[in-house]
């Protein structure tokens, strides 16, 4: 299953890695994905766009200066307005009171290790509900 990073500010790129790291090791049936992967000399926007439409689950990190940035609006509504996907708000200095419009309508995560774990539960299941999907697709050809 795909998962898109979003990310905009260097605290939240280095999230953003640390994320996708972590993700491949934690739960290896999803396939995290951020900016930073796209090699050097292919077309940006393209690649994104891709990458948006594929994905299952977004994961936009937060932080006091990232909040309103337009990309991270950009890529949180395009996951939100995908079919059957999610966006899940990553909080790292901030409250969920603190997080405006049309961010605010998500469910948050704030970087505390009960709220983390719940994010990876949370993403477990959505693994296991996109596989039966799959087989049932698959039994039924």
């Amino acid at each position: 299953m795909k998962v898109f990073i979003s990310w905009s500010g260097k605290r939240s790129r280095k999230t953003a890695e640390a994320l996708k790291e972590w993700l491949q090791q934690v739960i290896q049936a999803v396939e995290p994905w951020f900016s930073g992967d796209i090699e050097k000399g292919k077309r940006w926007s393209e690649e994104i766009s891709a990458e948006l439409e594929e994905s299952k689950l977004g994961i936009i990190c937060l932080d006091k200066e990232n909040t309103d940035e337009p990309w991270i609006l950009f890529e949180a509504g395009a996951i939100a307005k995908t079919k059957d996907a999610r966006v899940c708000t990553f909080l790292l200095d901030l409250l969920p009171s603190d997080v405006k419009q049309p961010l605010g309508q998500f469910q948050h995560t704030q970087f505390d290790k009960e709220d983390v774990r719940k994010l990876m539960n949370d993403i477990n299941q959505m693994v296991k509900d996109v596989g039966r999907y799959n087989q049932k697709l698959w039994i039924g050809r």
